[in-house]
């Protein structure tokens, strides 16, 4: 009996440090091929927070983290920056929602585009800002929109970010592929400590999401999103995070836990409204698609737009399920499983009640889910 518990006891804990320890594999990204599409190169220093910005911009479709710009085919970690490439990320994005000159603007403030020789503390020309043009027209479009910034005078001094003939992209290696979300605590720290957020906050504010310069083509764009909490939302540190949230919240959200069937908040709740995230408040499912499975745990059948929450891998405990986890904040909020209402889709997204707060109908106004309201009907 020992040797049983102690073999037993192996297999938790190797399960637990293999889930931690290996890279999420994520689901290639369905696009649309009805949809108009086209893509861009861009640099803002590390390509781990550049990636992590421009997912959440509505109209990009798809952020890849790689190398370009040097002499040398296939670079790699190891020595894409003695052979002159810089970090850089490939975007596809909606053409009917987005120009390459919101990209370009977006970049601007989501990065420090007045450093020549690195970013932030990432020291070199290998995180220098640069932008890859494909054609004149986006090369004149990214030289207006940074006459047109630094015009503003936000800064002290004019932006120095290259405006290059686009190059050879070279995927980075798997590692790097959404390391916000399969490393979230190790980028936070990194993130904080790189001073990043606080310049961006300090010269941009709350406008980070507005196209102050670049015109805007579609009614869906940032200027919408960013008005609310959860669209210009940076996630807290870890301290914080603990601060903030109960201890079942926390293990819940951050570590990936689970709490009890038929012991938790909205398993029953027949109310009408919304599900928030309980980090960020970014709005996830209505309850006209709740409904009763029977398992003890608040269920749905989608979420309430179909880019609310994204969809992940999960091989832990020797099987494999896949992970729900929210769009802004990257709660872990539960998995999501084949075994729903036929009639309805046939999914089951089965939430944790504590990654959630409900907003009744007759709050959602005040609270700034006005918009949301229509889901409910």
């Amino acid at each position: 009996m020992v040797l049983f518990l102690i073999i037993g006891g192996f297999f938790v804990w190797f399960s637990s440090w293999y889930q931690k320890s290996k890279p999420h594999l994520i689901p290639p990204i369905a696009i649309d091929n009805s949809v108009a599409t086209s893509t861009a190169i861009l640099a803002g220093g590390c390509f781990w927070c550049v990636e992590s910005d421009f997912e959440k911009l509505d109209g990009v479709l798809d952020v890849v983290s790689g190398y370009s710009g040097g002499t040398t085919a296939n670079p790699d970690y190891k020595n894409y920056a003695q052979d002159g490439h810089r970090e850089v990320v490939k975007i596809t994005y909606d053409t009917d929602k987005l120009t390459f000159a919101n990209l370009v603007e977006y970049l601007i403030k989501h990065s420090d585009a007045t450093d020549s020789g690195g970013s932030f503390y990432d020291r070199g020309q290998q995180y220098a800002s640069a932008v890859y043009y494909a054609n004149d027209t986006e090369k004149k479009s990214a030289e207006k929109v940074i006459a047109d910034i630094n015009a503003l005078k936000v800064y002290e001094k004019p932006l120095a970010l290259k405006v290059l003939s686009r190059a050879t992209f070279y995927p980075a290696e798997d590692f790097h592929q959404d390391y916000y979300k399969k490393n979230t605590l190790r980028y936070q720290y990194y993130r904080n400590a790189s001073g990043r957020d606080a310049f961006v906050q300090k010269y941009w504010g709350d406008k980070t999401g507005i196209f102050s310069v670049s015109t805007i083509i579609s009614s869906i764009n940032m200027t919408n999103i960013h008005k609310s909490k959860w669209g210009s939302f940076i996630k807290p540190s870890d301290a914080e995070l603990r601060a903030k949230l109960l201890p079942l919240q926390y293990r819940v959200t951050q570590e990936e836990g689970t709490e009890r069937a038929f012991n938790n908040e909205y398993d029953a709740n027949k109310a009408v409204g919304i599900y928030v995230d309980i980090v960020s408040g970014e709005p996830l499912y209505s309850s006209k698609d709740k409904y009763d499975s029977g398992t003890g745990w608040p269920s749905f059948v989608k979420p309430i737009t179909a880019d609310a929450v994204a969809l992940y891998v999960d091989n832990g405990l020797f099987t494999t399920r896949t992970e729900v986890r929210s769009r802004y904040a990257d709660s872990h909020l539960g998995h999501v499983f084949d075994d729903g209402p036929n009639d309805r889709g046939g999914k089951r997204y089965c939430m944790n009640s504590s990654a959630m707060r409900f907003v009744p109908k007759e709050k959602m106004m005040e609270e700034g889910y006005g918009e949301y309201v229509k889901f409910l009907e």
